[in-house]
Order: C-alpha cells, then sequence, then structure tokens
C-alpha cells in the first residue's frame, strides 16, 4: 500500500499592519488579519504500493490566482508566486508543509556536510516556483520519513536528489512553530528572595564538577533555574578559576584580561579594587556584549569585612510590575547610559534597566518573559536624551520608577550575604543578579579574589549538550525541543 501525498498551493496568510483611528477622543488600536483561500476544501483518496503505508485522505484545495498589482502598496507583501505546500499524514491527521521549507531543510550529504554540519546551498537558490512529488517509506534507522522527489530544484542538483524528513521531526517541526508563535515560554527559572535561596542553595565538590558530567548538568540546570551557585574544596591556585569556566566553555577575553584579580591597589581603575563598600551591580554593562556569567574563585578571605551579597534583579522586576505596571514599563523604555571614560579605554553604551524576551506581533507574552536586567549605578553615565526640562517629565519619571526598584533589590528580605571562605568559589548570572561587597580592613589581612567570565552562548550551548545527552531534550527561545 502507498499514500501519495497531493501538492496543493495557498497563498500565504496576509496581515495588515496596526491601524489608529481617532473616536470619542479615544486612540484604539485594531488588527487585521486575513486569508484568502480561493476554493472549498476536498477530500482525494488515492492508491498505494505495498512498500508504504496505506494510503490516507488528503485535503488539497485549489488556487486561482489574482493579476499582481503593481500599485505602490504599503500593507500588503506582492508574491510573485503562490505559496506551494505538500500535505502530510502525521498522527491521522494531515498537515501541510510550505515546500521551500521542506527543501530548505533538506540534510542529504550533497545539501548539508556531513563533518561540518553546514549547508552546501543557499535558501535564496531554491526557484520560487519549486514544487514536489512525496510519498512516506519507512526506514531502518528513522522509522517512518517523508521523502520527496522535486520538480524545478535547486540548480546543479539533478534529478536523482531526493529529500527525506523524518515523521518524528516534522511532528516536532509543526510544534516548535506552534509555540513560538502563541507567546508561550517555558520558563523554569526560580525567582527568589533570602529565605529561598537560603533553603535552595546549592553547592557543588571541586572535584565533581571537574570529573562527572552528570554533577556538571546538575549544577548548571541550577545555576540556569536560580541563577547563584557555590562550589567548594576549590584547589589554591591562580589557575583553578580557568579550570572551573572550561568545563564550561571558552573564557571571555576583555580588557581586564581573561582573568584578573580582585584585591586592593592604590590608584584603582576599578572601585572594585579598593577597600570601599561597593554596591549592588552587574559589571560591563558599558559594552556592547557584558559577561553572562561571573566567577570569583575566593585564594585570600583574612580580612574584617568583605562580605559578599547578591539580590536577584529578577525577583525585584517581579515586585516592581506587580507594584506599579507604570514603573515597570519606564524601567522597560528608559534609556539609561553606562560608560568606562580612561586614558586608554572608552567604551559607552546606552541601554534600558528591565529588557524582556519578544513576543511575535499578534499574540501577547503568557508570562513576564523577563530577559536581563541592566543595573550598575557606579558605572552609569550623563543620560542624553529627555533632559532640557522645559515640560519634560520623562526623567522624573524613571527617578521614581529607579528609585521603588532600588528599594525592592536592597530590601533586607531580598539579600543573600555570604562570606566567601578561601578555597570557594561563586559563579552567578552577571545580566540577573546583583552583586555587591561589604567595606574591609587591609591593614588587617588580604582579601584575593580571582576572577572570570563566560558569554551566554557559550552557557547555554554547554547546558544544552548535557540535556541533549542525559535528558533528551533541549531548550531555545523558550521552546523545548525532544531529540530526534
Amino acid at each position: 500500500m502507498s499514500l501519495n501525498i497531493t501538492i496543493t498551493t495557498r497563498l500565504t496568510a496576509r496581515c495588515a499592519s496596526q491601524h489608529f483611528r481617532a473616536r470619542n477622543l479615544t486612540c484604539k488600536r485594531r488588527r487585521f488579519f486575513s486569508s484568502v483561500f480561493s476554493g472549498p476544501w476536498t477530500v482525494k483518496r488515492r492508491a498505494g504500493r505495498e512498500d508504504e503505508s496505506p494510503a490516507l485522505p488528503t485535503l488539497t484545495r485549489e488556487y486561482h490566482p489574482t493579476p499582481i498589482s503593481h500599485e505602490k502598496s504599503v500593507h500588503r507583501p506582492v508574491y510573485a508566486y503562490p505559496a506551494k505546500t505538500i500535505a502530510v499524514s502525521i498522527d491521522e491527521n494531515p498537515r501541510t508543509f510550505d515546500t521551500v521549507f521542506l527543501r530548505d531543510s533538506c540534510t542529504c550529504p550533497t545539501c548539508v556536510d556531513p563533518d561540518s554540519r553546514q549547508k552546501l546551498f543557499q535558501t535564496s537558490d531554491i526557484p520560487q516556483e519549486i514544487e514536489g512529488k512525496a510519498r512516506t517509506v519507512q526506514d531502518e534507522k528513522r522509522g517512518w520519513v517523508v521523502e520527496v522527489e522535486w520538480q524545478n530544484d535547486v540548480p546543479g542538483y539533478g534529478p536523482e536528489h531526493r529529500t527525506t524528513h523524518s515523521i518524528d521531526w516534522l511532528r516536532r517541526a509543526l510544534t516548535t512553530e506552534v509555540e513560538l508563535r502563541g507567546g508561550v515560554r517555558y520558563d523554569d527559572r526560580v525567582f527568589w528572595d533570602r529565605d529561598t535561596i537560603t533553603k535552595n542553595n546549592k553547592w557543588i565538590d571541586y572535584a565533581d564538577w571537574m570529573s562527572h558530567d552528570t554533577a556538571l548538568f546538575d549544577a548548571l540546570t541550577h545555576l540556569n533555574r536560580y541563577g547563584i551557585l557555590f562550589l567548594k574544596n576549590v584547589p589554591e591556585s591562580e589557575t583553578s578559576v580557568v579550570s572551573i569556566a572550561s568545563r564550561i566553555g571558552t573564557l571571555k577575553d576583555t580588557f581586564y584580561g581573561r582573568t584578573w584579580d580582585v584585591r586592593s591597589k592604590p590608584k584603582a581603575e576599578n572601585i572594585a579594587y579598593t577597600p570601599r563598600f561597593l554596591g549592588l551591580h552587574m559589571d560591563l554593562l558599558y559594552t556592547s556584549n557584558p559577561p553572562y556569567l561571573q566567577l570569583l574563585h575566593s585564594l585570600r578571605a583574612r580580612t574584617p569585612g568583605g562580605e559578599s551579597f547578591f539580590s536577584d534583579a529578577f525577583h525585584a522586576a517581579q515586585k516592581l510590575d506587580k507594584q506599579s505596571k507604570a514603573h515597570f514599563r519606564t524601567l522597560c523604555t528608559y534609556p539609561v547610559t553606562y560608560h568606562y571614560h580612561h586614558a586608554e579605554h572608552h567604551y559607552h553604551y546606552t541601554r534600558p534597566t528591565i529588557e524582556l524576551h519578544p513576543h511575535p506581533k499578534n499574540s501577547e507574552p503568557t508570562n513576564l518573559a523577563l530577559h536581563r536586567v541592566n543595573w550598575s549605578p557606579p558605572f552609569q553615565g550623563p543620560f542624553e536624551v529627555r533632559i532640557a526640562g522645559d515640560s519634560q517629565v520623562v526623567l522624573p519619571t524613571y527617578l521614581a520608577a529607579a528609585n521603588a526598584y532600588e528599594k525592592l533589590l536592597s530590601n533586607e528580605e531580598n539579600l543573600f550575604e555570604y562570606k566567601l571562605n578561601e578555597g570557594e568559589c561563586v559563579i552567578f548570572d552577571n545580566r540577573r543578579v546583583l552583586h555587591a561587597r561589604r567595606a574591609f580592613d587591609v591593614t588587617k589581612g588580604e582579601r584575593w579574589l580571582k576572577g572570570a567570565y563566560v558569554d551566554d552562548d557559550v552557557f547555554f550551548s554547554r547546558l544544552r549538550v548535557l540535556q541533549e545527552r542525559l535528558e533528551g531534550r533541549w531548550v531555545a527561545d523558550g521552546v523545548v525541543r525532544p531529540v530526534v
């Protein structure tokens, strides 16, 4: 028996942009969506062959093209060809896929290099009028697969070229699209106050971190959820922090160096290199891509004072959103300037205090979707917009919002304080967890931390590799994707 899968055509859904119309002195936003279908659905059934799956009904429709208008249009894209689709039965339901998607996703050795896994053709090489004939066959390793024979294929590919996709992979692709378009984000992060993190904090032995992937995965999962993690029994060596960071991936090199020392010195170029009190902040917000993870290994802890304390900026942002939507929106939009301006280095970057994950234009986020927080008062530069003062109320509005947020950040109930002992290392999310330090007396001992940074791409790459291997799934863009 066989399953012949019929090529169908459809018009891609067209979305008009938002229109604003004044009525009764109130602006109302309206969104218009339209999908043009030219004919009724019909059911077609075709005979199959013995080496294929049983014949199943296939939904198809006909399309009568509309002449293309050459008038200038602001709202609607003009397509030279109607989109073509291929219908595939998944879980006994006919589902359609764009032919361009199926061709572009081909992973045969002539389309994707088997060793590097890089594509050997460009998406733009695919002819707009590409068509294909498909059938389902059973593969010994992949189970049921859809095999497509192409017409009008990419130049350079002969008639013998075939594209195969497993039914499992196509099912996952559909699920991922639905979740991405729906704005529903998978989020297992735990926003914490002092009591929560004290109860749930995790300590990992250095030997386990270095030797066992299961322990490393458990640690990185905790770090992703809570934004902070501690290691113990770290060897007394200036290279230990390199070894710890290298288990995640490549270290981030900055103008401070690949690693750096936090210790008091005269004429310090950074307030962290003094014995003074250092308030809650994040590092390097004056750069375009601030470090994601910060590691601090305690080599000397022999001074009175110098305790570290941490605050979950996401927890405070969530509280602020509940207290005042207006304050929360202000911190999501008002630009704050950060800079590092010295004789040999001049960094400058402007960003809002709170950054949210983007969500589809036609959907609303189902949760707060916090992405990053930017808070670093010691490295803040002068404001650069809406500062004239004449009928400008935006800067005072920001001041009120920042004041409310700071009270939440520094509330004793939200601060976790701990003095790192020698042989301990803290790792924390520099885009979420604020860190600070109490003053200490350099005349009565030595305080020395060895630091390093790791970028977000490096961290999430390592986490996904371990998650694929140990859990059979991986997460990206807020969507859980099973390994296929």
